[in-house]
Order: C-alpha cells, then structure tokens, then sequence
C-alpha cells in the first residue's frame, strides 16, 4: 500500500486529468474508512499494517507541537481508558442483572407486600430469617396474599399454579422481547463471542440492543425457572459493552483488529463478574477467545478489566455478605489420598455426561435448525418453560433456584442447616449436628437423607434432560449452572455414599489408613464441588480456567489438586467420545468460519489439493492493461468472488498482486458518482503513468492493489498452509508454480477440507 501523500498525490492527477472538482482530502478520507461487510473475515495483516502506520504517523506528528503530543498521548491511553470503561460497565450490569434476577425469581413464590421491591431475603433481613427455608411475617405467599388458607391440598394447587403462571409470563415476555427486538440477543453468546475474535464480522451482534434486551431478558429467564444460566450471556453483555465503548474512540472504531483487543478484555471481565472470578476470568480469556493475533499487552488489560469489573461488583454487593465469593465454603478438611478414586469416578461421570449432553443437544439444535420448529420460537420457549416449571416444582431441590441448589450442594451439615439433607440419626434420634463438623463423628443417615438423595437423583436427571432441549432456544441461556448443578448431585450422592461406607466399614484397609477413629473422614460437600467442576469440564473442554474459576467460586484453594484430577479425567473421557466443546459444536452447527488453533489435523495434503479453482476450471485474473470501468463492473457481476488475482496478461499469468472485490466495486462505484468525466468506457491503469491525452478521463487504481500477497507454491503442506491462517489472519493465500498463478486458497476452502476430512458436512461451512 502506498503512503498517505503518495494516494493524495493519484488523487490530484485524476483531477488535474478529468477536470472534476474533488477535494482530494474528502476523497482520501472516504476511501480509506475501511468497512467490512456483514457475515465476512477480516484481513488481520492489512488492519494490523494500517494501525502501524498511523500510529507511526502519531509518534512522527507528536513531535511538532504540545497539541500533536496531547493527541497522540489521549491515543496511547485510548486503550487502557477503553477496558476501564469495560470494567466498570460490566459490573454495573452484572449487579444489576444479579439483583433483579433473585427479585423476580422470588416473584414465583411470594411477594413483600409492604416493600414490594424486595426478595425475599433483603425483606427477611429485619426478621433475621434469611435462608429460604423460614418464613418471616414480612414475606407472604401467594396463597396468603389471595386468603386461600382452607386446606393444605388448596393452598398446593394455588400456589403450584401462581408458580407455573409466573414461570409462563417472563418465558413468553421474554421470547416476544427477543424475537422482536433483538434476535442476537438469544443463546450463550459465546460461540460467536469466540468466532467474532477470530476476526468474523457479525454486524450488529454487540449492539446497544441486544446489551438491553439480553440484560432484561436474561433476568426473566433464569426467574422462570428454566435450566439455564446467566454466565455465558454475560460474556455477552460485557462484550456489548466495550464494542460501544469502541465506537468513541477512532483507534478502535475504524480498525478490526484493535477493536478485537478490546473485546478480548471485555470477555475476562464477563467472567469475572458472572463467577466472581477476576483470574479466572482472564484465564478464560486465553483459553477459550484469544488467538495468535493478539500481543501480550491485551493480558494486562484484561487483568486490568476484570480487576475494575470485580470492585463494582463487590461494591454493588448482589449476593448481600460483602463478598465476591459466590459459593463460598467454610470447612478446610483435609483430603485424603484415596479419595482420588471416587473424585476420577466424578471425572469419569462428567466426561460422559458432557459427551452425552453435546451429542444429544447438537442433534436437537439441528433438526430445530432444519425443520418447522424454527417458525415457532416463542411457542418452543412457552412449552419448554411449563413443561419445566410444572415438573420443578413437585421437587424441592428443582423448585428453588439452581444457583441456591449448588451453594447448598457445596456446605458441610452444621448448625446452622436443618434441611433433610442435613439429619443425620444420633442415638436413635434425628440431631443436628454441632459447628465443629470436622470433630464430630460421622453419623448414620436417617430415612431423610436417604430421601434426600433420591429427590438429588431425580433432580439430576430433570437437569440433565431438559437443559438438552433448553440450551439453543430463542432466549438468553447459558449452561454453566445447569451443567454444574448436575455435577453437584452426583457429587453429593456419592459423598454421601462414601460417608456411609466409612460409618459402616471403618476398618476398611483406606479407612484405618487415612481417617481418625471420632472425626469425620469424608465431606461430601467437596464431592459435590468437585462433581460440579468434572461435568462442567466435559460439556465445555475447559480445564486451567476451570480450576481456577472453581477455586475463586468457592474460595477452596486446599482442594485444587482434587478438582484438577476430575477436569482432566473428564476431558480425557469426553474427547475419546466427542471432539471439542459444545461451543465448538455451535460454532460449526452455524456454519461460522472459526479456525481453532487447538485443533489437529490428521491427515496430509498438500495445497494444490484445496486451492480453488480446481482443474480444468480456469481461475478468474484482472489483467494489467486492456481494462476499462465497465469490463471490470460486469467481471464483478459475472463472477463474484472476494477478490482477483492481478496479472500481466492472460496467457502468461504472471502475478503482480491482488485486489479485493470490495475495494475494486467502492473505487469504480465513487469514480461513476463523484466524477462526470469518468464514465464505463473509460480506461483502467494499474500504474502511476497515464497517456497525456484521454477522452473519456482514465480512472488510475494503483492504490487498491496489494501488491504484496502470501503466496505459496503447489507443494506446500497443508499443515503449513493452516499455520499461516492460524497466526497471520490472512483471508487468502495464492498458490504460485513458477511465477504463475494457478489459484487461490480462503480460509472456507481450509475448513471445508477440515470438515470432508473429519467426517463432517463441509457444505455447513457458509461464510467467508
């Protein structure tokens, strides 16, 4: 690309030649505003050449005056003012999102009458009864609201049907809302989230509203009671926030590549504040979005973003006890070495379970996909909502909040907890057991326990089977919590199993090994925190970011080592059943055009395998002379490609360089409109030279082409060809054999090769 005086200087021989009044600088400002259509890759080496440029430029400029040197320090902070922002906004969000989520979930079950604004809990305060399980004067129940108190039997149907009326209203609300308002606001947000950092464009996806109505929405859906989350969606939310931070700053709204630095931010901070988790969140960062493309600088101002998105939260205070800990556990009992055996039988469990919930929900996604059912997306989230609510409530460990469920899951049996979970058989009665759990013996279950595990059972199963259909509707919908939820009762059901075993068996070689005679032994609610971090590591493949976000949820570091031997056990599992993630699985369900680095390729080929066009097809080149302003508009019509080859002739076709079929059509579009003398019988030139003597005017395109392109030769391996996609972010690469162009290769043409090669459809791979 030429410089920025040397375009000036194209510009005033074309006017100096066609007699048109043209400010050069309007022009040069015009058409160097580089845009790139909906649904299409972005160029990362030429937006990357661009911003050094002008940040060269800047650097240069800022020695000729204070005010030069004040512009380019506001662009050198752009960035840092950029993720603050980011931060601070995605807190906000997230704690407003928190706060009107337990309100409206509260909504099902009861209301404050005198201080409607309250859930249940802050309207309990002054009562001092804040757990779900009492009853305070302050908080009535719907059947006491409408005087229904003439049988237990009436006060269950009034109070089952206000439940599954409540749960219909925000799922129908929340659909219509969606639908009409804002159709990208439904899903996880996540796999476009990852495939927009690849450098895909998808206009519109983190507009102002789509922020909106997925924050509303989001709030109305996890209160209805379906199984989903809010955490996903998050990453969502904050990533809208830092695209519109973006667009105030001309570093970031005029260049792709910049931009996606921002939004790689944005994504640590979604994390952060969904889970609590600042680390974590940066670690999910680079795990899951960020790529080759970006430099080490993008880490620190993610750590800087999650840092500002974890002090608003704190500040705001959702969870109401001051900390960012969202399942916070108190015990610090020692592990004991044998126990690595259930905790790989939970990574085992997790493995499958991510295995059978991927296959089974890209199967559902699909045929939703391609059959009627996509006609009707408010009425599938109707039907999923009742049939969802209707079955929870019958269950007390359903009927309440999935996020409650997994906190009480994660607690030791103390004092202060009187659920059935939590009764255990002392002398032939049932006891609560002391504070100091950990010197207390273990106690035998009572039929309460025992009952408890069976409604856990249940739980799971429910969980486990309509979070396949629930996951991919229309509506905002995350799958940590569900996933983690069913992780959490497998895992209690099997603390508790071991608990008994060691009661029953204390002489058991391990036991008398490891365990004290008068102490507990086995805490089953670290079976059910590590249960939690195996299913949730098989449905999404994460595993460093997952540890950590596990070890800031819930403020364990003791138990890292357990909850690292399940994730990994659980990936291993997974990927001898199904490659890849579910998020993975969405992105090529979509038919997204996302180049996982982390994927290996087990087959050879070599370029002349997948360039286009293949033999005898010829590929379509601009020749360097003989063209005109109409040949090149019906070459474009006739043949619309993303871009052409540019030769010396036909017949030799010895590459010069290559122009882009935006860049071509935007060139001849503002010539024909901007200039009278430029008509479709004018001549083309590739050149700075031009005849002295032209009617009609010549139109001089030297500037639009790249006269630089990567180039590869027939030979070249297909690992090294996917390497250089992998880490330039080129969109092309041509195939040359002896100097001459034989053809081209996209980074659809690598995908579909992927996909053929992988016993996938490569007809799904629709963008460019």
């Amino acid at each position: 690309m030429q410089d920025d005086e040397e375009i000036l200087d194209t510009n005033r021989a074309i006017n100096r030649h066609s007699g048109a009044h043209i400010d050069p600088y309007e022009h040069y400002h015009r058409f160097n505003r580089k845009e790139y259509d909906d649904f299409t890759t972005i160029d990362w080496v030429r937006d990357r050449t661009r911003y050094l440029k002008r940040h060269r430029s800047l650097k240069f400029d800022e020695k000729k005056g204070w005010w030069n040197w004040i512009v380019s320090s506001h662009d050198a902070w752009s960035g840092w003012l950029i993720v603050s922002g980011v931060g601070i906004l995605s807190g906000l969000c997230a704690g407003l999102i928190d706060i009107g989520t337990e309100w409206m979930t509260d909504l099902r079950l009861g209301v404050c009458p005198q201080r409607f604004w309250l859930n249940k809990k802050a309207c309990c305060w002054s009562s001092n009864l804040t757990t779900a399980d009492n009853d305070c004067p302050e908080w009535l129940s719907w059947s006491q609201i409408f005087g229904i108190m003439s049988s237990s039997a009436s006060i269950f149907a009034f109070e089952y049907f206000v439940y599954v009326l409540v749960s219909f209203l925000l799922g129908f609300l929340a659909a219509v809302l969606v639908r009409d308002l804002a159709p990208y606001a439904c899903g996880s947000g996540i796999p476009e989230i990852k495939t927009i950092l690849s450098g895909f464009v998808i206009r519109s996806y983190l507009g102002k509203w789509v922020l909106l109505i997925k924050s509303l929405t989001m709030m109305m859906v996890v209160s209805a009671g379906l199984s989903l989350g809010k955490e996903g969606p998050l990453v969502h939310v904050a990533s809208c926030c830092g695209n519109m931070l973006c667009r105030l700053f001309p570093k970031y709204r005029q260049n792709e590549v910049k931009k996606r630095e921002i939004l790689s931010a944005a994504a640590a901070a979604g994390v952060s504040v969904a889970f609590g988790a600042p680390i974590g969140g940066i670690l999910f960062s680079l795990e899951e979005v960020v790529s080759y493309y970006f430099p080490l600088k993008t880490m620190w101002r993610s750590f800087f973003s999650a840092l500002m998105a974890a002090i608003v939260l704190s500040y705001i205070n959702p969870y109401g006890n001051g900390h960012l800990v969202r399942f916070e556990v108190s015990y610090d009992m020692v592990w004991h070495l044998f126990e690595l055996i259930p905790f790989i039988v939970l990574g085992i469990f997790g493995g499958l379970y991510g295995a059978f919930f991927i296959k089974f929900n890209i199967m559902w996604s699909n045929f939703r996909k391609n059959s009627a059912l996509k006609r009707f997306p408010v009425a599938e989230v109707v039907v999923v909502t009742v049939v969802t609510a209707l079955l929870s409530y019958l269950n007390p460990y359903t009927k309440e909040n999935t996020s409650s469920l997994i906190r009480h899951l994660f607690q030791q049996c103390d004092q202060s907890d009187s659920t059935p979970l939590c009764n255990y058989i002392n002398n032939g009665t049932y006891v609560i057991n002391t504070n100091d759990r950990a010197n207390f013996p273990t106690l035998p279950a009572g039929p309460q326990v025992l009952r408890s595990l069976w409604l856990l059972a249940l739980a799971m199963l429910l969980k486990a089977f309509v979070t396949i259909f629930t996951f991919g509707i229309k509506i905002p919908a995350g799958l940590f919590i569900p996933s983690m939820a069913v992780g959490a009762c497998f895992g209690r059901i099997l603390g508790v199993a071991m608990e008994q075993w060691y009661y029953y068996n204390p002489d058991t070689f391990f036991f008398k090994l490891a365990c004290h005679p008068g102490r507990v032994c086995v805490q089953p609610g670290l079976y059910s925190m590590v249960g939690a971090a195996a299913t949730l590591g098989g449905v999404t493949k994460m595993t460093v970011s997952l540890v950590v976000i596990m070890f800031e949820l819930t403020g364990g570091l003791q138990y890292i080592v357990p909850i690292m031997f399940a994730v990994m056990t659980s990936k291993w599992v997974g990927d001898a059943f199904v490659e890849g993630g579910i998020y993975d699985g969405h992105i090529r369900l979509n038919g997204y055009p996302f180049l996982d680095s982390k994927e290996e390729v087990k087959f050879t080929a070599n370029a002349s395998e997948i360039m286009q066009p293949r033999k005898p097809t010829i590929l379509v080149t601009i020749n360097y002379n003989g063209n005109t302003v109409g040949s090149l508009l019906e070459l474009m019509q006739e043949c619309p490609y993303q871009g052409y080859p540019l030769v010396y002739s036909s017949e030799s076709q010895q590459l010069i360089g290559f122009i882009t079929r935006k860049d071509l059509k935007h060139r001849l579009d503002f010539a024909l409109e901007t200039n009278s003398n430029i008509t479709v019988e004018s001549k083309v030139y590739f050149s700075d030279k031009i005849p002295a003597q032209h009617d009609p005017s010549p139109l001089l395109l030297k500037e639009i082409v790249d006269l630089t392109p990567l180039q590869v030769t027939l030979e070249t391996s297909f690992d090294t060809v996917l390497d250089i996609f992998r880490m330039l972010g080129t969109r092309k690469v041509l195939v040359i054999h002896k100097g001459r162009v034989m053809g081209l290769i996209t980074k659809k043409d690598i995908l579909r090769h992927i996909a053929a090669s992988t016993d996938q459809d490569p007809g799904a791979i629709q963008f460019h």
